[in-house]
């Protein structure tokens, strides 16, 4: 859909041996020629024989050249599997000897095109031995260099794990110098004025304090894009600006191709982004709600492990963010109450923040599309437009630490009665209203924002159980695989001797969110389950 929609020079090759590991695609496939899948698109498809390397040959000049000249294409080249499926798939177990047998004689293209060789007078016998021997040779030294070849160092794996460390300076990044000839030569001036103007009204609500978190990640993406040319988008309903003005104007100034309009297919273009970001590109993917992005988890996972799997060869520059998280009287039901942040939380090479100011998501946002790797932000649905703020305009923030927003009174801490409270998204507004009735009655807390989830600030966490000793988290996802059993396993492990109590989580239940807000207030947890959990510390009632 997308390449036919921009006429992509794009060659989607389908390499088809019939089979599944053991299983023939004609048994559990209706239709087995996948070359005509493109029809409804207007994309031509041809189908070879893989087994003819003459052909294979023809028919790839011919659809390669409609490809540079017309737009994408399909080749479907229908080929015999010699071998397993995998190391692990025990063939010999499967009676297939016979078929080999046959194939050995009967679909070996390379015997196939000697043979055709041979016929033809093309070369002689004694020629084709020849060059078969070089190649033979070629293939035993290139066995023999690997065998040969020391084993990679063990620290490598942790080292590959992110292309920029943690502790990255994103300020110090400089843009690319060719930047602003590249935004005269491909903007348009009187777009690009349009842009200037929007942005400055932003700043001037940001110096007011009155910006929203869905216009300060506006504001930070308008930016970038045009910082750094190479920068691009996507969203569902971008040109009208998606549901919180994230994506606002970026098509309207940077054109289509750089800001995509896409269909409700969040795999599709996460896809896409992931590309983007192999080829050079910095795309930004809008989720209008996070909980979307789990029919993309495949291709996060591949945005998360690309840069190790190939020994750190490619960088993947890609930004996600979107509304998220689950807060009190959400009334949105399970489907769209998921907590996404938790379920990737085991990705390798991943990037996970969290804003719920505006302040955060601005910083954070700049950040994370300067940074070389992957990475997603979530910021609360329900905060996205009636929180506002005045982010500190062109700073970036670290993409690995908490934020302190309350420090516990030195009188609190000194009677026992103060306890550190790490929590995020909605659960930070929640905090601060369980603050006030806490302070009312004698009690009071460090409150950190876990404004990174991966990689996780234990510094910031350590120096207040210092002060404390105690911990609640409100966490804003279950209670089986959360956010907050990861925090509460790393503390126990890694900070024993400093609790003088057990970890105290606030989270959701492992039931689905219901619609319902009388049955959601069993699952869903807020501000006066912290009241009690932090008197619970206090008092030692565990």
């Amino acid at each position: 859909n997308a390449a036919a929609k921009e006429t992509l020079p794009l060659l989607i090759i389908v390499i088809d041996n019939g089979r599944a590991i053991n299983t023939f695609t004609g048994d559990v496939a209706a239709n087995q020629d996948v070359y005509l899948q493109g029809q409804h698109y207007g994309v031509p498809g041809i189908k070879v024989d893989g087994c003819d390397l003459d052909g294979v040959l023809k028919a790839g000049r011919a659809v390669t050249d409609y490809v540079r000249t017309k737009g994408p294409a399909i080749l479907q080249v229908h080929t015999f599997r010699f071998n397993g499926h995998s190391p692990a798939d025990p063939e010999h177990e499967r009676g297939r000897k016979q078929e080999k047998k046959w194939a050995r004689e009967a679909a070996d293209p390379i015997a196939i095109y000697e043979a055709e060789l041979l016929e033809r007078g093309t070369v002689t016998q004694a020629e084709l031995d020849e060059v078969k021997a070089r190649a033979n040779k070629e293939c035993k030294d290139a066995v023999k260099f690997a065998s040969d070849s020391s084993p990679p160092p063990a620290n490598l794996a942790k080292e590959l794990e992110f292309p920029d460390k943690p502790n990255t300076d994103y300020n110090l990044k400089t843009a690319p110098q060719d930047a602003d000839a590249i935004n005269a030569r491909t903007l348009e001036p009187e777009a690009l004025a349009t842009c200037n103007a929007h942005m400055e009204t932003l700043r001037d609500k940001a110096r007011a304090g009155q910006l929203t978190i869905g216009d300060a990640i506006n504001l930070a993406v308008l930016e970038e894009m045009i910082r750094d040319p190479t920068t691009t988008i996507h969203a569902e309903d971008l040109q009208a600006g998606s549901s919180y003005d994230i994506p606002k104007l970026t098509q309207q100034t940077f054109g289509k191709l750089r800001a995509a309009d896409e269909i409700i297919d969040e795999g599709h273009f996460l896809g896409k982004a992931l590309g983007e970001g192999m080829n050079g590109y910095r795309p930004i993917v809008e989720m209008m709600n996070t909980n979307f992005a789990i029919y993309g988890m495949a291709e996060i996972s591949s945005l998360g492990n690309t840069y190790a799997t190939t020994g750190g060869k490619f960088d993947m520059p890609v930004t996600i963010v979107g509304a998220g998280g689950t807060a009190p009287a959400q009334s949105l039901g399970a489907e769209h109450s998921q907590p996404f942040h938790a379920y990737i939380m085991g990705i390798p090479g991943l990037k996970i923040c969290s804003a719920a100011s505006p302040e955060a998501a601005y910083g954070l946002t700049k950040s994370m599309i300067r940074d070389n790797g992957p990475g997603m932000l979530f910021c609360p649905v329900k905060m996205m437009k009636d929180v506002k703020g005045s982010p500190e305009l062109g700073k970036c923030m670290p993409l690995n630490k908490a934020a302190l927003l309350n420090k516990a009174s030195d009188a609190s801490v000194k009677s026992g009665k103060a306890v550190t409270v790490l929590t995020y998204l909605h659960g930070v507004r929640e905090a601060q209203t369980a603050m006030l009735e806490l302070q009312a009655e004698g009690m009071d807390i460090d409150l950190i924002e876990l404004r990174s989830l991966k990689p996780l600030d234990k510094d910031t966490i350590r120096e207040s159980l210092t002060r404390t000793n105690k911990l609640a988290i409100l966490d804003e996802s279950t209670y089986s695989g959360g956010i907050g059993a990861t925090i509460s396993a790393m503390v126990s492990e890694e900070m024993f001797d400093l609790l003088d109590a057990p970890v105290k989580r606030l989270c959701m239940d492992d039931a689905p969110v219901p619609y319902s807000l009388a049955m959601e207030a069993a699952v869903v947890k807020r501000a006066s389950d912290l009241v009690t959990g932090v008197a619970d510390l206090v008092f030692r009632r565990f």
